[in-house]
């Protein structure tokens, strides 16, 4: 089964100190995931970074009452310099917590041929969860390695991952 890893949000604006939307466990899974996907590219495995990118007027900043954050085009919007995407690799910009919605993310993965998903990052009962969702409506079979994605309160997170193992039949690693 040819499988894809996804690594969503780990941008400045989520993951550097200070940042207007800081998800600190970020940072503690930086490690890891920067191993994973070194492992990927070593075994031929996809890596295809999705990324928020938000017009400075997005509504979701007054309907969530979040500060602006990701702005498409600022410095807050790049992924972190530690997984930087090499040559090749997919970025795929989204606007909303799933990273299917209104994205040309499934036109990417069925030219890969992709049939199982492994999703990391950040944060894990947002887009994580909105993302691993509509993977599953889509007929993807679903991983997240739970080192590997980080939440911004461990309650919201380990709820995330039990609706994902026990509703969508995501396998919870």
């Amino acid at each position: 089964m040819k499988q894809a890893l996804l690594v969503i949000d780990m941008l400045n604006d989520f993951v550097r100190p200070g940042a207007p939307l800081e998800v600190p466990n970020a940072r503690h899974i930086l490690p890891g995931l920067q191993a994973r996907v070194q492992e990927a590219r070593a075994g031929g495995v996809p890596v295809v970074f999705i990324c928020d990118a938000h017009a400075a007027d997005d509504r979701e900043f007054e309907r969530m009452g979040w500060p602006p954050h990701a702005v498409r085009g600022s410095e807050g919007a790049q992924i972190v310099s530690e997984l930087s995407p090499q040559p090749g690799e997919e970025v795929v910009e989204k606007t909303t917590y799933s990273g299917f919605y209104g994205t040309e993310l499934e036109a990417v993965l069925t030219e890969m041929g992709a049939q199982e998903l492994v999703l990391t990052g950040c944060v894990t009962n947002i887009c994580i969860f909105y993302t691993a969702a509509d993977a599953v409506m889509r007929g993807y079979r679903v991983r997240v390695p739970r080192q590997l994605v980080a939440d911004i309160e461990a309650v919201d997170g380990r709820f995330a991952l039990e609706q994902m193992e026990k509703v969508l039949g995501v396998m919870v690693e």
